[in-house]
């Protein structure tokens, strides 16, 4: 782990404290404006299903989000990086090829979750207004707080962080204080601490099961503090989640504590068509100032997904799983990234499910689906990553098997929801696992016939070439990107173009190759002289959190080398060499398309086919590498696949 980052994990600050309430526990924080009106929802208050539920909600902040996230998965970062595939990226390690599976799900049930918890915690909060005006339409409110949120990403978390963080500082005390005011008057609530009336509800009571789906709600943002990890460091979240969970479990007590006494009522009796208890527990002359703070944790609330998803895209495409976008820095502060195309697709989604749900009651039914997936394989994948950090197994088996048992408990439950409005969210993730498995298996299958040859028997030619008069010059410097990982090969289709495809003479010839190493931040280059004057090539290591500016960096490199002797650069063209005029660059880029003469099984043509509709929609491989600003040749390059045997012809004589 770099310096940086060691630092990021270790240190300890009130800044990072407040910053870490407000990106990284919006999302868990915001829970109680919804979770005990979905559990008692419209039957009658049964203090068995109340004193259940809120034990099931203890033991699940305490088992699930304290033990697994905050303890256990925090640990295993990725130089710095949390998330689903910052796990993946660690335990590819093991070799075991299987492991992309549940990466894949996961990642993709991820980003389906950030599509439905901005409207759910918003509505629900939003929905407190209808306290004073019942027939109030909420939806445009939604819509409209929605929108602002998506459009102020562009200024990155760090602004974000410091504007939320006193909102969410200010939430999480009047959460604990409305808490304690209830159990004040009825302590005996904390008797719910007991595990046994989790058991009692689980086992015995005839609604128990079902209640355990929406139970489940308390913990869905732990798996988007993971991977929000990176913009905070592991010992501020830590130190905050004590605060954090403290104010949590005295709210859920509370609003139990109020529950139990009103026995045989109905939250509709109690509050109307919207009642809440979150709200019911409210004095009522602090009820409009408990909706405006309940309205801006839920805005914040949608942050901890939202900067979540952008990591985890970044993560993605380092991964091969997701196609090349762009992504900017919008400030200095490290871990700081915003993607535009992400952020506009979540936007978009997240209307659609508000359109089409209306109410956050009814949004509840598609809550949670997906995330219990994304839980179960990160379970998974946290299995291998204790192997490889050689756990005794006599203590990792039992905390595995734990967790296992919880989650698949959870979506057991859940299962119920699917025509509910689960299918809404499961179909997303099943559309966002058939983009990164097409990718991913693309990429796989246009690594195995992409063909590598040894620039030595090309070496000659080239510098032949270079000094062949007949032939017009195509520039002074030529520059290609390669993909070969050795410096002594280069792809043939590379040779094909300077040979071949109308044979380039330059003065001098460049290859650059681009290696994304395991790390965030990182910028080395590696020079190795091929051919003195006439061929060089260029090897930058680049951390996957730098951008990819190969213009820029190309010319550093060309300038540092020159600086030192090694090159000189000065156009080869009399008239301008008087006068040490620096030669023209040229960048030829090649971009694949799937050759007529592929012959393939039916489903590499449906991955190959899809894998190239989804490439018109991602950047250009210029814009890729930074390269807009340069003179650039695209060429195109036909991807034969499996080549059909030789056509066998005879000849007709007259």
């Amino acid at each position: 782990m770099s310096a940086d980052h060691k630092t990021l994990h270790t240190k300890l600050t009130f800044a990072g404290l407040l910053i870490s309430l407000g990106i990284i526990y919006g999302d868990i924080g915001t829970s109680p404006l919804y979770v005990m009106k979905a559990i008692i929802g419209a039957h009658m208050i049964d203090p068995d299903i109340v004193l259940g539920g809120v034990s099931c909600i203890f033991w699940t902040l305490t088992l699930q989000t304290t033990i697994k996230y905050v303890l256990i998965t925090l640990s295993a970062d990725n130089n710095g990086e949390g998330g689903i595939f910052a796990l993946y990226a660690l335990v590819k390690r093991t070799k075991v090829k299987w492991l992309i599976v549940p990466a894949i799900i996961g990642g993709s049930a991820l980003l389906a979750d950030g599509i439905i918890t901005p409207p759910i915690s918003v509505s629900s909060a939003v929905e407190g207004i209808r306290s004073y005006y019942p027939d109030i339409n909420t939806v445009p409110i939604v819509i409209a707080i929605l929108c602002v949120l998506f459009i102020i990403q562009q200024f990155g978390t760090k602004l974000v962080g410091r504007f939320f963080a006193p909102v969410m500082l200010v939430w999480f005390s009047m959460l604990g204080v409305l808490g304690v005011i209830q159990i004040a008057g009825h302590p005996e609530v904390f008797k719910a601490i007991n595990p046994y009336y989790a058991y009692h509800l689980l086992t015995i009571h005839p609604e128990g099961f079902y209640v355990l789906g929406f139970v489940f709600l308390c913990t869905t943002g732990a798996e988007a503090l993971y991977s929000d990890m990176g913009h905070c460091g592991r010992k501020n979240i830590r130190i905050s989640w004590i605060f954090v969970k403290t104010a949590l479990v005295l709210n859920y007590f509370g609003q139990a504590a109020f529950l139990i006494q009103r026995e045989g009522q109905t939250l509709k009796s109690l509050g109307g068509e919207f009642g809440n208890p979150f709200y019911l527990i409210m004095a009522e002359w602090f009820l409009p100032f408990g909706i405006v703070i309940a309205t801006l944790a839920a805005v914040i609330a949608s942050q901890a997904l939202i900067s979540g998803s952008f990591t985890l895209i970044n993560e993605a495409m380092r991964l091969h799983f997701w196609p090349k976008v762009r992504i900017k820095y919008p400030t200095e502060l490290q871990g700081q990234l915003y993607i535009p195309s992400i952020n506009w697709l979540l936007l978009a989604g997240c209307i659609m499910v508000v359109l089409h749900f209306e109410e956050s009651s009814n949004m509840e039914g598609a809550y949670g689906l997906a995330i219990v997936l994304c839980m179960i394989m990160t379970t998974v994948l946290l299995n291998y990553y204790m192997i490889l950090k050689r756990v005794p197994w006599y203590i990792m088996s039992p905390v595995i098997a734990l967790f296992i048992v919880i989650e698949i408990g959870f979506l057991i439950a859940n299962l119920q929801k699917f025509m509910h409005g689960g299918y809404v969210t499961l179909f997303i993730a099943l559309g966002l696992i058939a983009v990164m498995a097409t990718w991913h298996m693309a990429k796989q299958i246009s690594r195995r016939h992409t063909r590598i040859v040894k620039i030595d028997d090309y070496k000659n030619i080239l510098a032949e070439l270079s000094v062949d008069l007949s032939i017009p010059k195509y520039a002074t410097h030529l520059v290609y990107m390669t993909n070969a990982s050795r410096t002594d090969e280069i792809e043939e289709k590379v040779m094909y173009s300077i040979l071949q495809k109308r044979p380039k003479r330059a003065d001098m010839y460049w290859f650059i190759h681009v290696n994304i190493l395991n790390v965030p931040y990182l910028t080395e280059y590696k020079v190795t002289e091929i051919l003195k004057d006439d061929l060089y090539r260029i090897d930058f290591n680049l951390g996957f959190r730098e951008a990819t500016k190969i213009n820029l960096m190309f010319r550093e490199v060309v300038k540092d080398m020159v600086a030192n002797g090694e090159v000189d650069v000065t156009s080869r063209y009399e008239s301008l060499n008087k006068n040490n005029i620096i030669g023209d660059f040229k960048f030829v880029l090649s971009e694949k398309f799937l050759s007529n003469d592929s012959s393939l099984r039916w489903n590499e043509k449906i991955i190959m086919n899809f894998y190239f509709m989804i490439k018109k929609w991602s950047l250009s491989e210029e814009q890729a590498f930074g390269l807009d600003s340069s003179s650039v040749k695209v060429e195109k390059f036909p991807l034969v696949l499996n080549a059909p045997e030789k056509v066998c012809l005879t000849r007709v004589r007259d």
